[in-house]
């Protein structure tokens, strides 16, 4: 990855690219980052709150938190796994490392990820929810899950090329973990048939550590911190070891 250091201006270049296009055609162009969370997590309030009706103290701020998280690292891992093919004229005329092209669709999420955070913070003060010291680890936990998706990012998108498949794979597999993540549920109604699912998914892990400054205003525990910072550096490890061993057959499937 340090290969990757002198193209960081390129990096940067697709990342602009990346915002400018994805909101292009939108009427109210980058807003959309924080209204789509906001209206999700009204629809999980009515869905969850007022029709199944379990009980979360303060739920918009538990449901936005998982939210945002998760719009993240979905869309960051679907950005990844497009980002090779839709720059095969540049990979093609270009002599750069080829992970640079995920890493920009990454950093584009992180972007996103970060105008999401205004929203909210305005449901804290909105409702009332007391805003915490801990909520300064945040750029802490959202380098964790950066790293994780990176990972995750790398992992697969030389698949995408490989298996044109891949990328409707992966979204079905998504919209599974999701569910079998706690986003917009608390642990506490999960089926004991399913709680190891849920408890072993590793990406509740990940999840948990950027959710926990803002919802119970407490830094994880340093166990916890452990697991899933071991989480994001295997992941990316292997993420990175898969992808260079893929690089030099990209070119002839683009």
């Amino acid at each position: 990855m340090l290969r990757l250091l002198p193209y960081r201006d390129l990096a940067w270049e697709l990342v602009l690219r990346d915002l400018r296009v994805r909101y292009r055609r939108s009427v109210i162009g980058l807003a959309w980052s924080l209204l789509q969370p906001l209206l999700m997590m009204l629809v999980l309030h009515v869905a969850f709150s007022a029709i199944f009706r379990f009980e979360v103290d303060n739920y918009p701020v538990y449901a936005l938190a998982g939210i945002l998280f998760w719009n993240f690292f979905s869309q960051s891992i679907v950005h990844s796994m497009n980002a090779l093919k839709g720059n095969a004229g540049l990979i093609q005329r270009l002599p750069v490392p080829k992970a640079v092209f995920p890493v920009a669709a990454v950093l584009s999420g992180v972007v996103n990820f970060g105008l999401a955070l205004i929203p909210l913070f305005a449901i804290l003060v909105a409702t009332g929810h007391r805003l915490e010291p801990a909520l300064l680890f945040l750029p802490v936990a959202i380098a964790i899950a950066a790293l994780f998706t990176l990972g995750a990012g790398l992992l697969l998108s030389p698949l995408a090329v490989f298996f044109s498949d891949t990328v409707e794979l992966i979204g079905v597999l998504l919209q599974l973990a999701m569910f079998l993540t706690p986003i917009f549920y608390p642990m506490k109604i999960v089926p004991e048939p399913f709680l190891a699912l849920v408890r072993f998914n590793p990406i509740r892990s990940i999840l948990e550590v950027f959710r926990d400054p803002i919802y119970y205003g407490k830094i994880p525990p340093l166990s916890h911190l452990a697991v899933a910072s071991g989480l994001a550096i295997a992941l990316f490890a292997l993420g990175a070891w898969v992808f260079a061993r893929s690089s030099r057959r990209i070119n002839f499937y683009l």
